[in-house]
């Protein structure tokens, strides 16, 4: 029988208990069929770490981004749904199976040529997909992030979305309620120049429905970018090991005004256009190094740690709101980076808290010596 000396110590174990079982998730077993250049395979994976191991075009990626689809209900690489069934086949099926603070969950995605994707937990279908989101949280690191610098705004929307996104359903609601408004608000202003008229009462209700979803987005990414944005900072001067100053700038019409005003004072503009030029779908995250542009002036390491201090800072942000540790993906890290920094991402896991990692890498034998760093069980599929 276990006595406590007092209440508090009693509580306090309690409390740590229920902690380590409320984070526990791991993916236990996947299968795929038809999907991308598998045929039929299947997996048993290690609770802690597990490495994909093969020369190029061998698919390691590809089961990376299969774990992906589980948690997202889309891939991470290839947005048409179509093009990742096998070639010459006519359907694809994901199957995962994961543990979930101790109960089993069968997730399934499907899709057969001219239908509808499909998505399951344990057996009943997503009415909409969007409710799964957040359910698997979900971390990926890879050579592809670089887009997050080079390409355009919207590239950038859609990461902080994501953020946001596996820990507020509603945020994601309004989101998706705000992106449907728009669509409609455009197809107005294209009806309007094609038949050479314009009706301002039909604009103002699109008007007012923008501006009651933008103003929430607005908010909630606000707050959302002045924790962020800290947890960023720490994690890029641990894996920098120096002192530049880096920084993440909102970017907001809604800075300026609200946005029903500035609806208004667009309007020519956009009649012009015949689309909706401000509001939150023209939101941009500007990345900072010593208070210039990254993409201009950060050398290529500098680039790297920013995007992987980008990316441990949305781990910790996920973790932080539902308690739960997200599955993190590393794809193909160790062609981007040298050995030490690999090193250091992979001893996070030495952390109980940590969670559960999957690696792809070329080169069994660098895989194995930066696992065998950490004191965690691990094993290692080799491909091909």
């Amino acid at each position: 029988m276990l006595f406590f000396n007092n209440l508090q110590s009693f509580n306090r174990l309690a409390y740590l208990f229920f902690i380590d079982y409320y984070l526990f998730m791991i993916l236990k077993s996947l299968s795929l069929l038809n999907y991308k250049n598998f045929e039929s395979r299947a997996f048993e994976f290690d609770n802690k770490i597990n490495c994909f191991v093969g020369p190029n075009g061998i698919g390691k990626t590809n089961i990376l981004d299969a774990i992906y689809h589980l948690s997202f209900g889309k891939s991470y690489f290839n947005p048409v749904s179509s093009q990742n069934i096998k070639h010459q086949e006519d359907f694809f099926v994901i199957d995962g199976l994961y543990n979930k603070v101790n109960k089993d969950e069968k997730i399934i995605v499907s899709l057969r040529k001219g239908q509808k994707k499909i998505l399951k937990r344990n057996g009943k279908v997503y009415d909409r997909f969007s409710d799964h989101i957040g359910f698997l949280p979900l971390v990926i690191i890879s050579p592809a992030d670089r887009d997050l610098i080079l390409e355009g705004s919207e590239t950038r929307r859609k990461f902080v979305d994501s953020v946001i996104s596996q820990s507020d359903k509603n945020y994601l609601n309004t989101l998706i309620a705000y992106n449907k408004t728009l669509a409609q608000r455009n197809a107005l202003l294209k009806y309007f120049a094609a038949n050479h008229a314009f009706n301002k009462d039909s604009l103002d209700i699109y008007n007012e429905q923008l501006t009651k979803y933008g103003s929430e987005i607005f908010k909630k990414r606000k707050a959302f970018l002045s924790e962020f944005v800290k947890i960023f900072i720490a994690r890029y001067k641990a894996i920098s090991n120096d002192n530049e100053i880096v920084d993440l700038v909102y970017k907001s019409h809604l800075f300026d005004g609200k946005l029903d005003a500035l609806l208004n004072e667009n309007i020519n503009k956009d009649k012009a256009l015949q689309f909706t030029s401000v509001g939150v779908h023209k939101d941009d995250l500007q990345f900072e190094i010593e208070s210039y542009p990254i993409k201009k002036f950060g050398s290529q390491g500098q680039q790297k740690s920013f995007l992987i201090a980008l990316k441990l800072a949305q781990f910790d942000f996920i973790k932080s709101q539902i308690g739960v540790n997200p599955i993190l993906l590393l794809d193909d890290i160790f062609d981007k980076l040298d050995e030490q920094r690999v090193t250091q991402i992979i001893k996070l896991v030495d952390a109980e808290d940590f969670g559960q990692l999957f690696i792809s890498d070329t080169h069994p034998e660098r895989t194995e010596k930066a696992v065998k760093s950490v004191h965690q069980t691990y094993q290692i599929f080799k491909l091909g």
